[in-house]
């Protein structure tokens, strides 16, 4: 490739090409796979124009509004940096992968431990993984549409359930089905009166009561119930033969379950149980459906972080200035079958050096000098020729003796113990690296985060500002359910549910058998109180 580029050049030198890139495989993919890489620089290639006359279009609105400082990009490897330094692909899911940076911040900042971090918007419920430590997930070998690429982007998964994705009758199994496609804000749900026909989460939650036609979106939206009403039965009810009022019981019902079935099978397969983590319930539907979620799922406490409504959003004014670079290896630590330690330190220290060299041209590009520039070591790491990896962090930059050997193989047993449970660890088979990443960043001051948690004296609920007929899964007929507002926001405010608190951003919706419990920060925690 790099033989290809000077041939290309001599041809078609740089004052001809002008700002027509020059994409390498192994510049955009730093893993093996002869495949992945070629479609990652393809897809790559295809989104470069759009995404660079689009950005740099905005750069420049920027500038002549005022804005002097550069234009940084999310990354979906969990960082951000500045347009000359990012490629297109680094910003597919960049959007959700910065609430999952907003939770592992929170986390380190407010000893929280294990987090799944949920995001539940409009058009679908993202759930990510952070783990105590500042192992990330990252999905090796991701899928964009139908095309497999390789780039270190922070694992996520993706579910058709927000608040307007469409449900429809299954005729095959009598029943809703939630989703995969999406009203989206424009029509939007049929309760918008923008045309929207068919019938979705939030025309249910209408239906149901959770939520207040005058005073949605901080009164910015005026929903029409009878529109949400009339679609319901149209699409659903009537095939159902059943009331609207079951039917959009039963959409809430389907959606939670999905998503506790979601976060469940996400934690599961990666060796986890949910209890062991705290989820984190965030997006503009996230407490509107936390307790749901958290029933279905079998967890009785569940937190909605500060800045619910728009935490991906300060996740991403939060991040470090960052560049990952890696690189395939074949590191054996310990070969089972010669029964000896790795001792080539010099290539282990010299990719290292080279991945470090990268990420500290990348920063210094952008203006920041050598001394500013931190850098963290993963290995991607697996016991002889399994196909499970597990990414581990350290603190070791260089290899120069037995004992660094040693310890990174220890901290790999450790990390393969928490996850998989003590007692599943197999070093008789063998101890291997298959892939090196360097993370070379500079630390931003960012949101500090106080003590979220629950205050030891809790505060009586304010005076209701209403009260109003909601209806509940697993409750008959309705349930008179007082209203509150911002003024239920106070730390160690209290309310034992049914309830409702309203505030110009969101909805926190406390089922009945829950207790709301308001911390610093606007931080809230739903806990189950009826088991």
């Amino acid at each position: 490739e790099l033989r290809i580029r000077e041939i290309f050049l001599e041809e078609y030198p740089g004052h001809m090409l002008g700002a027509i890139p020059m994409l390498l495989s192994h510049q955009v993919a730093g893993r093996k796979g002869e495949y992945v890489r070629a479609m990652s620089t393809i897809i790559d290639g295809f989104l470069h124009q759009v995404m660079y006359h689009g950005l740099g279009t905005l750069e420049l609105n920027l500038r002549s509004a005022g804005y002097d400082k550069p234009m940084l990009c999310n990354h979906n490897s969990g960082g951000m940096a500045q347009l000359n330094s990012t490629d297109a692909l680094q910003t597919v899911h960049s959007g959700p992968v910065s609430g999952i940076a907003a939770s592992e911040h929170l986390a380190t900042q407010t000893g929280l431990g294990n987090i799944v971090a949920t995001d539940m918007g409009g058009t679908s419920f993202d759930i990510g993984i952070v783990v105590e430590g500042g192992v990330k997930h990252y999905d090796f070998n991701p899928v964009i549409e139908r095309w497999m690429v390789s780039v270190p982007m922070v694992h996520l998964v993706t579910l058709g359930a927000g608040g307007g994705s469409i449900c429809k009758y299954d005729r095959m199994f009598q029943t809703v089905q939630v989703g995969p496609e999406s009203a989206g804000s424009d029509p939007g749900p049929a309760c918008y009166d923008r045309g929207g026909l068919k019938p979705t989460v939030t025309d249910a939650d209408l239906v149901l009561g959770y939520l207040d036609p005058a005073n949605y979106a901080g009164g910015h939206i005026k929903l029409n119930a009878r529109r949400s009403k009339q679609t319901l039965e149209e699409h659903l009810a009537d095939d159902l033969d059943i009331p609207v009022v079951e039917c959009a019981k039963l959409i809430k019902r389907t959606v939670d379950s999905n998503m506790a079935n979601g976060i469940a099978r996400e934690l599961r397969t990666r060796g986890y149980e949910p209890e062991n983590f705290t989820i984190l319930a965030y997006g503009g539907n996230g407490p509107l459906h936390a307790c749901g979620i958290a029933r279905a799922l079998g967890v009785s406490k569940i937190l909605a972080p500060p800045y619910a409504s728009v935490f991906s959003a300060c996740g991403a004014g939060n991040m470090n200035q960052l560049h990952i670079h890696e690189m395939s290896t074949w590191t054996t630590l310990f070969d089972a079958n010669r029964q000896s330690f790795f001792n080539d330190y010099p290539r282990f220290n010299g990719i290292v050096e080279e991945l470090e060299r990268r990420g500290r041209d990348d920063l210094i590009r952008q203006g920041f000098e050598p001394a500013q520039i931190g850098y963290r070591l993963e290995l991607d790491m697996r016991y002889g020729n399994q196909r499970v990896e597990t990414a581990v962090v350290t603190d070791l930059n260089r290899v120069t003796a037995p004992e660094h050997v040693l310890k990174l193989i220890d901290q790999f047993h450790t990390r393969y113990g928490a996850r998989f449970g003590q007692g599943s660890q197999t070093p008789e088979a063998g101890v291997r690296i298959n892939t090196i990443r360097v993370c070379s960043f500079v630390a931003a001051p960012g949101i500090q985060f106080r003590n979220i948690r629950p205050l030891a004296q809790s505060l009586p609920p304010p005076t209701p500002v209403a009260i109003r007929e909601c209806h509940f899964v697993g409750c008959e007929g309705g349930q008179k359910t007082a209203i509150y507002d911002e003024a239920a926001m106070r730390p160690g405010t209290q309310i034992d549910g049914p309830a409702i608190v309203v505030t110009r951003a969101t909805t926190y919706l406390i089922e009945p058998g829950w207790r709301y419990q308001a911390a610093e920060q606007n931080a809230v925690w739903f806990t189950r109180i009826d088991q």
